[in-house]
């Protein structure tokens, strides 16, 4: 937004005007402005393995409710701030609530869905995100109207969804897993019963006790990680996948989406209703990936979107090399190519990466290892997300069109990735996940066939 330019990054405030209508890769390449966004996802990073020690020790719930304070704190700063150390603050409290909000949240939904619609439970993450980027970007295009604050009340408004976050957060439920982890083995069993709607869980409540008893022995969840039998979880669901997921390009794309329009040429107002775009396909990809997930499986979804995401950066690459240069204006029908080539990028991201990099590591992990897992991979989902954020628009104005290319080969690496070394997760109760890797033709190898020692020197026990 100009006022916000104005006020904050006056240098390219100025360098905007000059070149409004032109395309022109290297508009916004500024290091603070970078550091403005980034600040949040290294706030993040570092938070979040303070999240893994209370989500474990005082559970997912505790999690969610100090992630809500912060990000209500982090509004109020941005709303009212008056420089920009003010902003950065603002966005570190903001960062904080992102790390408690991503470890607690996939790990709660996990635990209390039912092992039939685990998927679409867990993808409601991912859903209810893209309904919040949708929103955001509605409010931005409103505010923007709004001279010279509108910025201001655009920051602040975050406040609502983190007192919606407080308040929801206190009437909710402890998951049955965390109860048991915590020795409150009676209310586990109740809530148990209440959210499976049957006093018929004997057999997954026995699970929960026994899958806990074996990560009560564990004392150093992180070194247990780096074991030998969990090494499929690690390389897979810890560093692999997350990593991969934002290697897509994609979220360049969307955090940039208003700035990269705007450098095709779409002037200033299109360049926000393009972000709405790109949103809303998300929002309609989240929804079709909920519904089919559990059906055709997560390997599916990753293979058959990276391939048209692959075409799709390709197409773009094309298309910039040809058409785009200093100071040129795009022809119109090129502009709406672009827009409709990202779309379709965006679609098949939001049902394949986008969701289930959130869902599949939240399934992989034993018990013992969960929440020391889920930080490791929100910490390395967000020190991904900080690096290209960070290094995104630098490179879009040195690569110039070749990011593009560069994206889609990093996206033929991780499909292979996936098509070697994933198993099929699909309706696989969340304690026998560990089964699947024994049987994997790669990882059995590492592995072994099961005959491992559980912690209290029973071969095979549920490790």
């Amino acid at each position: 937004m100009d006022d916000f330019l104005k006020e904050f990054f006056p240098k390219i405030y100025r360098r905007k005007q000059l070149h409004l209508n032109e395309t022109d890769y290297c508009k916004y390449d500024n290091q603070i402005l970078t550091l403005f966004t980034s600040s949040l996802y290294f706030a993040g990073l570092i938070s979040t393995f303070g999240a893994s020690h209370v989500t474990r020790n005082k559970g997912r719930k505790a999690s969610i409710l100090v992630g809500a304070v912060s990000f209500f704190i982090g509004a109020v700063l941005n709303a009212a701030a008056k420089n920009i150390a003010m902003l950065i603050i603002g966005r570190i409290f903001l960062g904080v609530g992102i790390g408690f909000g991503n470890q607690a949240v996939p790990l709660y939904l996990s635990e209390m869905a039912p092992a039939k619609i685990r998927g679409a439970v867990n993808q409601l993450f991912q859903l209810t995100t893209c309904l919040g980027i949708l929103i955001a970007n509605l409010i931005n295009y409103g505010t923007d109207k709004i001279h010279p604050w509108g910025w201001r009340l655009s920051l602040g408004l975050a406040t609502v969804p983190a007192t919606l976050m407080f308040v929801g957060g206190l009437f909710l439920p402890e998951t049955p897993n965390s109860l048991v982890e915590q020795g409150r083995l009676e209310e586990a069993r109740k809530v148990l019963e209440r959210v499976r709607g049957t006093t018929k869980v004997d057999a997954e409540y026995a699970d929960l006790v026994d899958a806990s008893n074996a990560a009560r022995a564990i004392k150093h969840p992180f070194r247990n990680l780096l074991a030998r039998k969990n090494r499929p979880q690690l390389v897979i669901g810890a560093l692999g996948i997350p990593a991969f997921q934002q290697l897509t390009g994609m979220n360049s794309i969307l955090f940039y989406a208003p700035v990269i329009f705007q450098s095709l040429g779409f002037g200033s107002g299109a360049a926000l209703y393009s972000s709405v775009i790109t949103s809303g396909a998300l929002v309609l990809a989240a929804f079709i990936s909920m519904a089919l997930v559990d059906k055709f499986g997560r390997r599916a979804f990753f293979l058959e979107a990276g391939t048209e995401m692959i075409c799709c950066l390709v197409a773009v690459a094309i298309t910039l090399a040809l058409k785009f240069g200093q100071g040129e204006v795009l022809p119109k029908g090129i502009g709406i190519f672009l827009v409709v080539v990202i779309c379709i990028f965006v679609l098949a991201y939001g049902r394949s990466w986008g969701p289930l990099g959130w869902l599949v590591p939240s399934e992989l992990f034993p018990l013992e290892t969960r929440s020391a897992g889920q930080s490791v991979v929100v910490c390395v989902n967000l020190l991904f997300t900080a690096l290209i954020a960070q290094c995104f628009l630098a490179s879009l104005c040195h690569l110039q069109y070749g990011i593009f290319l560069l994206f889609a080969g990093l996206i033929m690496i991780m499909s292979s990735f996936i098509f070697f070394l994933l198993p099929e997760t699909k309706q696989v109760p969340i304690e026998e996940i560990y089964l699947l890797f024994q049987k994997h033709w790669f990882w059995k190898r590492i592995v072994g066939d099961g005959e491992q020692v559980g912690p209290n020197g029973k071969p095979g026990a549920q490790v």
